[in-house]
């Protein structure tokens, strides 16, 4: 149903109409009354007094009230008929993050929302709540899978800012890659990183500020982090193994030009340098002595907990 709504203008011209109408009720009743009056001072007979009433109805000015009174009503008509409908309010402008759905909106159910990325309108899953890494809203950046190489070291991935199944970034800790326009679009001021190996998830979060993830890693430039070699093999829980020395983590992390590499992560060495690092635990991993495992966890050469080979499934959220 229309719901047809009068301007200011048009409820002013409608208490004018009013008034001119109640004036010609009043001008009617007057000239009733007056006739009325009449008949009873001559004694008219009540069955005559129809007939006065009749020929009172026909005076000019009676007329003249009843048929202002209609033109002012067809005004008024007019006037309605034309009056537009309510439109609706405009849709608010969507978030740029789940964090702001969940401070702004409060919002706090994990589930599918649309993001502002950049320009374009991206529904994406957010992880809402303390899931591992604290309260708050968790946009998804990234989820790779140690076993494929998509998102290896050197994948062409970690430079550009191209997506990559963005379907799947409408699920949740599934194990589906894909990459985001959160990538390079999101500003953060924590980073959760999620493993999966077996049927576990385990979470570490590094509290660092940033434009965005690309803005940390897309030039290659190592940035160091100080999370500590326990913390990172927390990510993969009691089977973690790492070399004792070198111990280098952060972003773009290279423990020499063809061993252990990670884009998220630490590596280490039974040397006391880091030009032959034989052992990782990170996020777009690539190097000797497994090439292939490009998420998880690779060790040899006498690290502390014997040799791994541990590929995971990762994940990478900002806030």
């Amino acid at each position: 149903m229309l719901i047809m709504i009068p301007s200011l203008r048009d409820i002013r011209n409608f208490r004018i109409q009013s008034a001119y109408r109640f004036l010609a009720v009043i001008v009617l009743a007057v000239f009733l009354n007056d006739a009325f009056a009449s008949a009873d001072a001559n004694q008219t007979p009540l069955a005559s007094r129809g007939s006065v009433v009749c020929n009172l109805i026909q005076d000019s000015h009676v007329n003249a009230a009843i048929k202002n009174l209609e033109t002012k009503l067809e005004i008024l008509i007019a006037l309605v008929n034309k009056t537009r409908p309510l439109q609706p309010a405009p849709s608010p402008i969507p978030a740029s993050s789940c964090n702001e759905i969940f401070q702004k909106q409060r919002m706090t159910k994990s589930q599918v929302y649309t993001l502002m990325l950049g320009s374009r309108n991206i529904p994406v899953y957010c992880h809402m709540g303390d899931f591992g890494c604290g309260s708050g809203g968790w946009t998804p950046v990234m989820k790779t899978d140690g076993t494929k190489k998509t998102f290896h070291y050197s994948s062409h991935f970690w430079s550009d800012r191209k997506v990559y199944n963005l379907a799947e970034g409408k699920t949740g800790f599934e194990k589906q890659e894909t990459k985001l326009p959160s990538y390079w679009e999101t500003r953060f001021s924590k980073i959760c990183l999620g493993m999966r190996s077996g049927s576990t998830t385990r979470f570490v979060v590094i509290r660092r500020s940033a434009n965005s993830l690309y803005a940390l890693i897309a030039d290659g430039r190592y940035r160091a982090l100080s999370l500590g070699r326990n913390k990172w093999k927390s990510l993969i829980g009691s089977q973690a193994s790492l070399q004792r020395n070198c111990n280098k983590e952060g972003f773009n992390v290279l423990g020499g030009n063809r061993h252990s590499k990670a884009r998220i992560g630490i590596v280490a060495n039974q040397e006391n340098n880091c030009l032959t690092c034989d052992s990782r635990i990170g996020f777009g991993t690539g190097g000797l002595y497994d090439d292939s495992n490009t998420c998880g966890n690779q060790a040899t050469h006498a690290p502390d907990n014997g040799n791994k080979h541990i590929k995971a499934m990762g994940y990478i959220l900002v806030q």
